[in-house]
């Protein structure tokens, strides 16, 4: 999964920019982030492909008032309502925003050009129908808070006792890197967002890290089939419990509008 998956970051701006809070500038380089540049096809209204600004401009008078994230997985549709074509394209990209106010979804479709140490990444949303429905097994961000603190405190326990939990140079190296950006004072979520959100996010992201470097390590010293099986099966429940809590706060602007 991604750390800071760019659904979330358009999500985010997006329902900061609904919100008035930020201009429309702000909101587009916020969330292009270190890519090269982000546009969105298929908007209606729109010919072809246009630039996010614009873009965002046109979603809003399509009568779109929030955003929201889906993050789903094989066997997990988090997030999303369907129709199937846009559940399919959102899994195989691994994350999608949905517009609320307005049947439509988008879904990311990221290119690389140029040498290792000088890649340029381009961003095309696809902009799709979706079903006005409820979304898949979004948890509330009191739910999610709740979540994710017994899932951290049981998977830690088995991966420590299997010898698997995150350690050695790299692992240091990743959370070191962590902590100088929220050192560093990084928003981790757009003005606009209630305080627990922020928390939440800060919280999934941090026990994200922790699964992907467990990932990472292999089998650590889980050799054993059975020692194997029981590593996988902790982190399994843990990596779930992550990414909805990663929804319920990206989230947690557009739920506060409607409300």
């Amino acid at each position: 999964m991604l750390f800071e998956p760019r659904s979330g970051r358009l999500a985010a701006w997006g329902n900061a920019l609904l919100a008035g809070h930020v201009s429309p500038d702000e909101a587009a380089s916020s969330i292009v982030g270190e890519d090269a540049v982000h546009r969105v096809s298929g908007l209606p209204g729109e010919p072809g492909p246009v630039g996010l600004t614009l873009a965002l401009g046109r979603l809003r008078a399509l009568g779109v008032t929030g955003l929201r994230v889906a993050l789903p997985a094989p066997g997990h549709p988090l997030g999303l309502s369907g129709p199937p074509e846009f559940n399919a394209a959102a899994l195989e990209a691994e994350e999608a925003v949905v517009c609320a106010g307005a049947a439509l979804g988008l879904v990311p479709e990221v290119a690389e050009a140029g040498p290792a140490g000088d890649v340029h990444v381009s961003v095309v949303w696809r902009c799709l129908p979706v079903r006005d429905a409820p979304p898949a097994d979004v948890p509330s961000l009191g739910e999610a808070e709740r979540e994710l603190a017994e899932a951290l405190r049981e998977a830690t326990v088995v991966l420590t006792r299997l010898d698997v939990a995150a350690s050695g140079p790299v692992a240091e190296a990743a959370l070191s890197a962590y902590r100088a950006r929220a050192e560093a004072g990084r928003d981790v979520l757009a003005p606009g967002y209630p305080a627990r959100a922020v928390r939440v996010l800060a919280l999934a992201q941090r026990v994200d890290l922790m699964v992907s470097l467990a990932y990472e390590r292999g089998h650590g010293g889980a050799v054993a089939a059975s020692e194997m099986a029981a590593r996988a099966e902790a982190l399994r429940p843990v990596e779930r419990v992550a990414r909805r809590a990663l929804v319920a706060a990206y989230n947690a602007a557009a739920e506060e509008r409607e409300r």
